[in-house]
């Protein structure tokens, strides 16, 4: 309701270490915002100016040194009287595009989120009996002074000195991103509010409330202005290994394990028609063992996906990456609850979409109802 009175305004904030509202200048100048909130990677940031030259003949707005790489970038909408954070990063990349017509100047600034600074240095260190989720919480407490907030799942196994010791010989974002994989979690840094992140180190987050119903074929209901559906039979895999009973040297089939993504989203999951063959499990004791089997069929993708665009005027609020959401209008097969992949958030001058990317584990709505 308020969207539509009060309209959808752009939030830019700028700044070495505490961002700042942007000046005039440079929000004038400003023509095109693309972000990207990415389930499966790194969110990521593009945001086009025009370049116009001062009294020196040069680009006032480069020379000011509002857009200098590492600068630190907050952009958020205000939808009515409700603030969303879309990213909280850094910016490392300019593109200029001069021109021998007056006002057609460009500059194109790009950035990723926070995480990059996590992954500017690689490291070499080891950490002697501590389980994943305490050396995860470890290295995110380092990067308090970026607003950075852990919210980190327990971890099962827990390494003994004199069988094995955790090494890290990559960047602290690397290596946090290799031990969320090989316990089928994920990792990601979003924005909370604006300065302030929350870094994920767990399962995938299939909690909560969902997010307002994606809605096609419904006469003034509708608010997608387009939306395809695809089912790729291939992309369920189920896990076959074994492990070494220490005492008695047995080899023990490692029986089939369920996905870490809890709760099921499809009322029929498509059937794993691959299996991954676990070469290492033999010289894992159990638990890792269980640990590697459970990560592989986690870290599957899943079988059908959703792909199209919201009118984000009448859907009226943001659509957020790695949450839950339903799609209603598609039919019994493809209605229902989806996590939400991927999002594009396209912003200029009166105009606002957002391109979606949605999934889960097969066809046919597992729950009746769907938030409107």
């Amino acid at each position: 309701m308020l969207t539509s009175l009060l309209g959808i305004r752009l939030i830019l904030l700028l700044g070495k270490t505490v961002p700042l509202p942007a000046s005039a200048t440079v929000m004038n100048a400003l023509t095109h915002v693309k972000v990207i909130n990415d389930g499966d990677g790194q969110d990521g940031f593009q945001i086009t100016f025009t370049l116009g030259k001062d009294k020196t003949g040069d680009f006032g707005l480069l020379t000011s040194g509002a857009l200098d790489p590492d600068q630190r970038v907050v952009i958020g909408v205000l939808l009515g009287a409700t603030l969303e954070a879309l990213i909280d990063g850094v910016i490392y990349h300019h593109q200029i595009t001069p021109s021998n017509e007056p006002g057609l100047s460009t500059l194109t600034v790009s950035g990723r989120d926070i995480s990059v600074q996590l992954d500017l240095e690689e490291k070499n260190a080891e950490f002697k009996n501590r389980p994943d989720f305490l050396i995860a919480t470890e290295i995110l407490a380092s990067y308090a002074q970026y607003g950075i907030v852990p919210q980190v799942t327990p971890t099962t196994d827990v390494p003994i000195e004199l069988q094995r010791i955790p090494r890290q010989h990559e960047t602290d974002l690397k290596f946090l991103q290799r031990m969320a994989k090989r316990n089928g979690f994920v990792f990601y840094i979003e924005p909370l509010t604006l300065g302030v992140s929350k870094a994920y180190f767990g399962p995938e987050n299939r909690l909560g409330l969902p997010q307002p119903a994606l809605s096609v074929d419904l006469g003034s209901a509708t608010n997608l202005n387009s939306l395809r559906f695809a089912n790729d039979a291939l992309a369920g895999v189920g896990a076959k290994g074994s492990f070494v009973e220490p005492i008695t040297k047995t080899s023990i089939p490692i029986p089939p394990l369920p996905s870490l993504r809890v709760p099921p989203l499809a009322a029929a999951p498509s059937a794993a028609r691959r299996t991954q063959l676990m070469r290492r499990t033999a010289n894992q004791n159990p638990a890792q063992a269980a640990t590697t089997a459970l990560a592989a069929v986690t870290n599957a993708p899943d079988a059908v996906t959703a792909s199209g665009q919201l009118d984000s005027v009448r859907y009226g609020n943001i659509l957020r990456a790695r949450r839950l959401v339903g799609v209603r209008g598609a039919g019994l097969l493809h209605d229902g609850l989806y996590y939400v992949r991927r999002v594009t958030h396209e912003i200029e001058k009166g105009k606002y979409t957002q391109d979606f990317t949605l999934s889960r584990e097969g066809r046919g709505t597992l729950l009746p109802i769907i938030r409107p």
